[in-house]
């Protein structure tokens, strides 16, 4: 299949598919005669593979990583899972410091009566 029906499957962009390719994580397919990219049925299966990886948060490092995994398929899955856990705590460390965001914006927000510009708190409080 080519490039654009891939894209269609996997409901990818096609730059990001070359993009991919060309960060490794997405092996070159091989070329019809014409030159056109020609993807196999495997590649719907890695590709939605990467974007669901890429959906979680993961880093290409770690989708490398992540896919070497999944190649060995007889080990154990602790690593896999150890992965999966670091990138929880990573999760839950970016929502904590968006909790302290909202936080602080809420407290910004609430600060202003409505005055004017010059007697703005929000600003006054950004300033200082």
């Amino acid at each position: 299949m080519r490039i654009g029906e891939l894209a269609k499957r996997t409901e990818t962009l096609v730059e990001t598919i070359r993009f991919y390719e060309h960060a490794g994580v997405l092996a070159p397919p091989a070329r019809t005669l014409g030159g056109y990219r020609n993807y196999a049925s495997g590649d719907i299966q890695r590709l939605t593979f990467i974007r669901r990886c890429r959906e979680l948060g993961f880093s290409l490092d770690e989708v490398r990583g992540l896919l070497k995994l999944a190649d060995r398929s007889n080990d154990s899955c602790s690593s896999v899972c150890e992965v999966a856990s670091k990138q929880l705590d990573e999760v839950r460390q970016k929502l904590a410091r968006l909790r302290r965001l909202e936080r602080s914006l809420s407290s910004l927000k609430n600060s202003c009566d409505g005055g004017r510009i010059r007697d703005c708190r929000i600003l006054e409080s950004l300033m200082s």
